[in-house]
């Protein structure tokens, strides 16, 4: 027969580790590099529950085991799978492009700024040149040979921020994916994994346009390469 004080015990326990696998889980998921290494196996779980363990206990405010991390991650893992067949297919179908040296500008929006836009638009509709609006500003993606003309168009009171020596990735990808969910999170993802920072993404009808700093455009091309090799391999 169980005691009252055994009884009292487990019921401790049993409100414990929900608490410690919901706080692993949320440090995992705040943070691409675990997910990644938990996903794809390459990182020693008994490390990554030591290493979380002072942000854990931080949290729930009491010691925990490094035993009860692991099973916590193990559970965690199981949460993060790989992409689903939709996804894969469209990815294994996408292609990649590299268009160098640009230059980003963004702009306050206004009545002006956005009708000298269209008429950019309009006047060098052959050239690079991407566009994408808020509620608050316009950005203009633009070839660096094209920067000066555009931007003598504005005044310096209407200009937020610009930017040069920049790489747009071009992601061109089939026509599902415009209804497939979860294929520019999978673009984004692995290229926040790989700590890139991402200048701006433009997104138009099939194409993905990813624009990163010169100095990543590498990098970044070489982790979308692996992202797609995976899923036309797997």
């Amino acid at each position: 027969m169980v005691s009252m004080i055994q009884f009292l015990v487990i019921g401790v326990q049993e409100l414990v580790i929900p608490s410690i696998s919901r706080t692993v889980r949320e440090i995992v998921e705040n943070d691409l590099s675990l997910q990644d290494a938990l996903q794809r196996r390459y990182g020693n779980t008994s490390a990554i529950a030591r290493l979380i363990r002072p942000s854990l206990e931080g949290r729930i405010g009491r010691r925990v085991k490094v035993e009860s991390i692991v099973t916590a991650l193990r559970r965690a893992r199981i949460n993060y799978a790989r992409p689903s067949p939709q996804i894969k297919r469209v990815l294994a179908n996408s292609v990649l492009n590299v268009r160098t040296d640009v230059a980003k500008l963004s702009l306050e929006m206004s009545r002006r700024a956005l009708e000298a836009t269209r008429r950019m638009l309009a006047t060098y509709h052959d050239q690079f040149l991407q566009v994408s609006e808020s509620l608050t500003a316009i950005t203009l993606v633009v070839d660096r040979t094209l920067f000066d003309k555009v931007r003598k168009s504005f005044d310096d009171s209407e200009v937020l921020e610009e930017e040069s020596d920049l790489a747009a990735i071009i992601v061109h990808s089939p026509e599902e994916i415009i209804k497939t969910p979860g294929c520019a999170i999978s673009f984004l993802n692995r290229l926040s994994r790989s700590h890139i920072n991402i200048e701006d993404i433009v997104s138009c009808f099939t194409d993905t346009i990813i624009v990163v700093n010169m100095r990543e455009v590498g990098k970044a091309f070489a982790a979308l390469t692996e992202l797609i090799s995976e899923a036309r391999g797997g």
